[in-house]
């Protein structure tokens, strides 16, 4: 449905309209969002007023020490989490009129998520680690062989499709989960420290690859990361800190 607004509708859970902005606005649209736990004077505030957007295709690394709120934004963005106050639009969609099913359409079909520790499963070879996200899409066999060949080339794997988590070294794990976050062709790549484990050798060489990824899929990437040399590869630096965005670079 097109509204006069130019803005269409799509339906959430419920038979609820969801209003969704027009194609080629940004990426990532967060506007005054409030994040609190607990309640009375031990409350804490991880989130105060955040209001930020980020452009379709651009790389955007995210600092702060630990406890600013990096990790609850990220989540926040994602899906995993509902905020107290404020608005989050990604890729057009506010999130907040999403019920449970349309959130989980958005993390399988829209986003995909890079985790610092990999999160691989350790039966599964890289190839099929890969493929998990288009078995739970039920994707043709045969388009899931090809992406994953694809992907597995993309990030220089494409020598180790065979071998499990355990025969790869850390950044090869990484190149591995960073593959199976781009299988169904997301809009948004969300990475929280995805170096942290890594040596910096290694850290900035999957920082590099991020770039990449994003220039050669088209992807819009939003990377927390504390380390000044990886922070120099995005296109902009947000900076939070005690719940509030401290720096525009």
């Amino acid at each position: 449905m097109t509204e006069s607004t130019g803005r269409t509708g799509t339906e959430g859970q419920g038979g609820t309209a969801v209003a969704e902005e027009p194609a080629g606005g940004p990426m990532v649209r967060v506007e005054d969002l409030h994040r609190s736990y607990g309640s009375g004077a031990g409350a804490v505030h991880a989130l105060r007023g955040v209001s930020f957007e980020v452009p379709r295709g651009e790389l955007v690394a995210l600092k702060g020490r630990s406890g600013s709120g990096k990790t609850t934004l990220l989540n926040l963005l994602g899906g995993l989490d509902s905020p107290d106050g404020g608005r989050i639009t990604v890729d057009g969609t506010d999130l907040a009129g999403l019920g449970e099913n349309g959130l989980l359409e958005l993390r399988r079909d829209r986003i995909g998520f890079i985790f610092q520790s990999f999160g691989l499963i350790p039966i599964l070879t890289a190839a099929e680690n890969v493929g998990v996200p288009m078995r739970l899409r039920k994707a043709d066999p045969r388009e899931r062989e090809e992406r994953v060949a694809l992907l597995l080339s993309l990030v220089g794997l494409a020598d180790h499709a065979a071998q499990r988590p355990g025969e790869l070294s850390g950044g090869q794990q990484q190149r591995v989960a960073i593959a199976r976050a781009l299988a169904n062709r997301p809009a948004l790549l969300i990475a929280d420290e995805p170096t942290g484990q890594l040596d910096a050798e290694t850290g900035l060489a999957v920082m590099e690859l991020l770039r990449a990824v994003v220039r050669s899929e088209g992807v819009t990437a939003l990377v927390a990361t504390h380390d000044p040399q990886l922070l120099g590869l995005a296109d902009r630096v947000l900076e939070l800190s005690d719940g509030h965005i401290v720096e525009h670079a």
